[in-house]
């Protein structure tokens, strides 16, 4: 599995490409069940709440800024990279990241890992539009943040 790191300016230059590859790769296994191949992309952008915002009201028409978005397969239907096996795109606001960390009482690496989980669930598939759904991808994210020594609690 490849995961490609991009970011914004001077955004998230301090968090290192291969945390955030195993990260990805534990929600990958722990969403779909199996490893997947090493044909297999997940592009994630490190950005501030203003490109967040951006792309939230450009690809969602929501005029607002939020925390993490998952764009499946390529935003743009022409790209190699679908033909390579691109799993899709995660977009997040570490600014955001680092606000909700504080805000619940846990680590930045805590936070961002939840997010990277979160998003790359959504890729996989995982939606929270209804209970029974929401409580089937909050396991699927606990049990991939405990896969990487991440709690809840987890300061």
């Amino acid at each position: 599995m490849e995961v490609v790191v991009e970011r914004g300016a001077d955004v998230g230059h301090e968090i290192q490409d291969a945390w955030i590859e195993r990260i990805v790769c534990a929600a990958v296994e722990n969403g779909a069940g199996t490893r997947v191949g090493e044909a297999v992309q997940v592009v994630v952008l490190l950005a501030d709440d203003a490109t967040l915002h951006d792309l939230n009201q450009r690809f969602r028409h929501k005029d607002a800024p939020t925390n993490v978005l998952s764009f499946e397969g390529s935003p743009e239907a022409s790209s190699p990279a679908c033909a390579m096996g691109h799993l899709g795109d995660i977009a997040i606001s570490v600014e955001r990241a680092r606000r909700q960390a504080d805000e619940y009482g846990h680590s930045f690496d805590r936070e961002l890992a939840y997010l990277l989980t979160h998003g790359t669930l959504h890729l996989l598939g995982f939606d929270h539009e209804d209970d029974a759904d929401q409580r089937r991808m909050r396991v699927a994210e606990e049990r991939a943040l405990l896969s990487v020594g991440l709690t809840r609690q987890t300061t």
